[in-house]
C-alpha cells in the first residue's frame, strides 16, 4: 500500500513539472524569436514582444504558432489571395500587392511561420512609422484604435522594465500578517450614485492594512474617485486592469507610470470615498477589489473572488 501511495504521489506530480519545463521552453523560444527579428529590423524585442502580447491577449489561441499575430489574408497576399492555400515567395506576393515577407530565408512568405509573420508584421510597423511620423501614431492606425497603441506602450514598458516574458506570478492583494475577511460580493446592489451593481469583491480590514499589487504592472490611474475615494489602477501585461479602491493613502512612491510587481505594497487600506475629495467613514474599512479585461474592443469587469481565494493559498505574508 505504501509503495502504492508513493507511485501515485509520484505520478501527480508529473504533469505539474512538465507543464513548467514547457512554459519556459515556450517563453525561451519566443524570446529567441523576438531577439532575431529585432536584430533585423529596428524595433527592440521588447516592443515586438509587446505588440505580439497585445494579439495573444485579444486573438483566440493559434494551434502550432507561438505568437499571437494575425495578418489578414487578403494583406499578406494581395490580389494573390485567390490562391492563398498554396506557398508563394515573397517576390510573387509582392508582384501582386501582398505585404507577406519572407523572414526566415527559406524562399517562402509563410502565413502561418512565426518568424515571417512576425517579420512582415514589424515592416509594416515600420512603414506605417515613417509614413505617420510616430509609432504611437503608426499602431493607432494599424489596429484602428488608439486604446490599441496605449495599451502597447503600457506592456513595452513593463516587458523592459522586468527583462523577461513570465509574467504571471500573482500575489494576494493583502498583507496577510493582518486580520482580514471576504466573501464574494459580486453583483451585490449599490446605492450611491445611482442604482448598480458590485463589480468586484470587498475585502474587510482594519486601517492602515498594507495593499498589494496583484501582479507585474503599471500604474495607470492614480488619485481621487467620488466613487473609490482614493485608489489606484493597475495594468498587467496581459491587459488585465487591476482597480484597487477606498485607501487611506498610497505607498511612497507609487505614482502614475510606476512599475511595481506582486506583493509590492501599493496602498493602505481606508473608507475613502462616496462624496467629494477627502470623504471618509461612510462604511467600514476595507478594499475594494476590481479586475477589467480588453479584449481588443471594449473594456469589461469578471468576478475576481476565484482568483483572489488562488492567490491566497499561494501566497506568504
Amino acid at each position: 500500500m505504501r509503495k502504492f501511495l508513493c507511485l501515485l504521489i509520484i505520478l501527480l506530480a508529473i504533469p505539474v513539472t512538465v507543464q513548467a519545463e514547457d512554459n519556459d521552453d515556450e517563453y525561451l523560444e519566443r524570446m529567441g524569436l523576438y531577439r532575431k527579428t529585432a536584430a533585423v529590423t529596428d524595433l527592440p524585442w521588447y516592443s515586438l514582444a509587446a505588440m505580439d502580447q497585445y494579439e495573444r491577449n485579444i486573438n483566440k489561441e493559434i494551434d502550432g504558432r507561438m505568437t499571437g499575430i494575425i495578418i489578414k489574408p487578403e494583406t499578406w497576399f494581395g490580389l494573390l489571395n485567390f490562391d492563398n492555400k498554396r506557398k508563394h515567395s515573397e517576390e510573387a506576393i509582392q508582384l501582386f500587392g501582398g505585404k507577406g515577407m519572407d523572414g526566415n530565408g527559406d524562399g517562402i512568405a509563410d502565413i502561418e511561420d512565426d518568424e515571417d509573420v512576425l517579420y512582415t508584421y514589424a515592416t509594416i510597423i515600420q512603414q506605417l512609422t515613417d509614413e505617420e511620423g510616430t509609432m504611437q501614431k503608426a499602431l493607432e492606425t494599424y489596429y484602428d484604435r488608439e486604446k490599441a497603441a496605449d495599451l502597447i506602450a503600457l506592456m513595452e514598458k513593463i516587458f523592459h522594465k522586468f527583462q523577461t516574458l513570465d509574467l504571471s506570478e500573482r500575489s494576494f492583494i493583502v498583507s496577510k500578517n493582518f486580520n482580514y475577511s471576504y466573501k464574494n460580493t459580486w453583483g451585490d446592489s449599490r446605492g450611491y450614485g445611482g442604482r448598480r451593481i458590485h463589480e468586484g469583491t470587498d475585502i474587510f480590514a482594519g486601517y492602515g492594512t498594507p495593499v498589494k499589487s496583484a501582479s507585474y504592472g503599471i500604474v495607470e490611474i492614480k488619485g481621487w474617485n467620488k466613487f473609490g475615494g482614493w485608489r489606484v489602477g493597475i495594468r498587467d501585461a496581459y491587459n488585465i486592469y487591476h482597480y484597487y479602491a477606498h485607501l487611506s493613502r498610497f505607498e511612497e512612491g507609487i505614482e502614475e507610470g510606476t512599475l511595481v510587481k506582486p506583493g509590492q505594497v501599493i496602498g493602505y487600506v481606508g473608507s475613502t470615498g462616496y462624496g467629494p475629495e477627502g470623504t471618509q467613514g461612510k462604511f467600514p474599512p476595507h478594499l475594494h477589489y476590481g479586475i477589467y479585461k480588453d479584449n481588443g474592443k471594449y473594456e469589461w469587469a469578471y468576478d475576481p473572488y476565484p482568483s483572489l481565494k488562488r492567490w491566497e493559498r499561494n501566497t506568504d505574508g
